[in-house]
């Protein structure tokens, strides 16, 4: 850090390794706080022509929350399955293989839907009743944010 005074002391390196653990973990943001600074890191996930000071390659340094594009329909219906995490989500349990449903089968409550991926780990994400597969909301391999919904059973 330099003598200048009057602007915010921005770390350097904490902000390469905050976008380090982003790119190693697969997580979209990550912030950190110490007294009265606060550094939020995000990862930008769609590709949209934006003036950001970037910080590294793929992640972005910003003082306030970016507002992102939901993915999802604006108003989910209320039978949606939502993620419980951020990560990346997986129609398949292994590349090449078949997903584990597909809209129109029928799922029974506890049937494995679909897997996300959270800091390497594979979490199932499970059917919570019974019925058929309406919708699918994400594709394989998309990064998913907590409560996004990823598919309906109806």
């Amino acid at each position: 850090m330099n003598g200048k005074t009057g602007g915010m002391q921005v770390d350097t390196k904490l902000v390469r390794e905050l976008a380090e653990l982003l790119n190693d973990t697969g997580l979209s943001e990550i912030e950190v706080e110490d007294g009265d600074r606060k550094i939020k890191v995000c990862r930008n996930i769609q590709a949209v022509a934006a003036a950001p000071v970037a910080m590294a390659a793929a992640p972005v340094a910003v003082a306030a929350p970016v507002p992102t594009a939901d993915a999802a329909p604006a108003a989910a219906p209320a039978n949606a399955v939502k993620s419980p995490m951020v990560g990346t989500a997986y129609l398949t349990p292994e590349p090449g293989a078949a997903p584990f449903v597909s809209v129109g089968d029928k799922v029974s409550a506890g049937d494995t839907l679909l897997i996300v991926e959270a800091m390497k780990v594979m979490n199932p994400i499970t059917a919570p009743n019974g019925g058929t597969v309406k919708s699918v909301f994400v594709e394989s391999g998309q990064p998913v944010e907590f409560d996004q919904p990823l598919m309906v059973i109806e």
